[in-house]
């Protein structure tokens, strides 16, 4: 798994569909359920005539996780839910959740640090999984 500044992105050897699918199963297994799903090729085309590889936004809620954000935190619902993405690039099917210690470094609430902490492992999991699949 690679971090970038704002990522934690991993490359799978499993189809664009099978790695969507499988990112719900990891989701779910790690107590998060996806709220909204984006289908970016397909809103690209339809608004903009544009042809491009599959690009599935996932919009990510570990119910639990986010009460304790908020109760920290009121206005973080402006950077919520935790999304990843599941994209094609030269053939290569990739998935990249929010590195989520690095999102909320921009609040500047300590409190909020066991819960990104948290957040950031378990999404991590979630990558490294469908990458290994």
């Amino acid at each position: 798994m690679l971090a970038t500044g704002y990522t934690l992105s991993a490359t799978t050897a499993l189809p664009f569909a099978e790695a969507v699918e499988r990112v719900r199963v990891e989701l779910q297994a790690d107590g998060f359920g996806v709220l909204c799903e984006i289908d970016v090729r397909a809103t690209m085309k339809a608004k903009l005539g544009v042809d491009s590889e599959p690009y599935t936004i996932l919009g990510a809620c570990n119910p639990p996780l986010a009460h304790r954000a908020l109760q920290a935190e009121p206005e973080l619902g402006v950077l919520l839910p935790c999304n990843v993405v599941v994209y094609v690039r030269d053939g290569t099917t990739h998935v990249s959740a929010i590195d989520a210690e690095r999102m909320l470094s921009i609040v500047g609430n300590d409190g909020l640090g066991p819960v990104a902490a948290e957040v950031r492992a378990r999404l991590a999991a979630v990558v490294e999984r469908v990458a290994g699949a």
